[in-house]
């Protein structure tokens, strides 16, 4: 009883197994295919309802009312006792533009053009990219990389702003909202598996480890039929 009162709520007292960040991708539903065919909604509508929900809480209302505007390109360092409660910026699903399900409810799948989500691990305290945002590319893991012609990022170049960071933790960062990078496959090879690697890019940042798939990168399979 006594060690545990030594321990802090707010922030893990040992965090060396957990820096630099993995990431993540949406949708995730039964491991890292994608497959469907354009001409058979059934097969894509399970990507798109799933990205409708997890942008639920990205929807620009929800995050008027829950978070704040920040200055974008700086980190947003709030000072004051660790207990105390946290802002968090904005991060409207609007600026995800193409891929925001606002103005295309089928994020590209009907149009064989997907879009897929990418997500930062959230990690107490940390910087990233050292005072540069960190960004995010994509390319043919193995094969002929014309396979994969064209991806769009939002939001702007791909990059994940500086606002959003340092996270202070789920007890004070209660509304929290990680920031996103939005991936548009405007031009992959149809009919065909085609391994994709999205990395992160930045000071600090590892994505080169063989042995952790996530680790700074995340590989996957898009398969679009006609």
């Amino acid at each position: 009883y006594v060690m545990l009162l030594t321990l802090s709520p707010y922030t893990p007292t040992y965090r060396d197994r957990v820096s630099p960040p993995g990431v993540m991708i949406r949708p995730y539903l039964n491991g890292f295919t994608i497959a469907f065919n354009v001409s058979q909604p059934s097969t894509w509508q399970p990507y798109v309802d799933s990205m409708h929900h997890f942008l639920a809480a990205y929807d620009d209302k929800v995050q008027e009312e829950k978070n704040i505007e920040c200055i974008s390109g700086q980190y947003f360092i709030q000072g004051g006792n660790e207990s105390e409660e946290k802002k968090a910026c904005q991060f409207k699903r609007s600026l995800l533009q193409n891929c925001s399900g606002i103005e295309d409810p089928t994020f590209g799948y009907s149009k064989g053009q997907p879009c897929i989500l990418l997500k930062m691990n959230r990690i107490i305290g940390y910087r990233p990219g050292a005072g540069v945002p960190v960004s995010v590319d994509c390319k043919v893991q193995k094969g002929n990389e014309s396979d994969l012609r064209s991806v769009d990022f939002y939001p702007g170049n791909g990059t994940f702003d500086l606002m959003y960071y340092p996270y202070y933790g789920k007890i004070t960062h209660v509304n929290y909202t990680s920031p996103l990078v939005a991936m548009h496959f405007t031009d992959v090879k149809k009919n065909y598996l085609v391994p994709i690697q999205c990395s992160l890019n930045g000071k600090g940042i590892i994505n080169d480890v063989n042995s952790d798939r996530f680790l700074g990168r995340i590989i996957f399979t898009l398969s679009v039929g006609k």
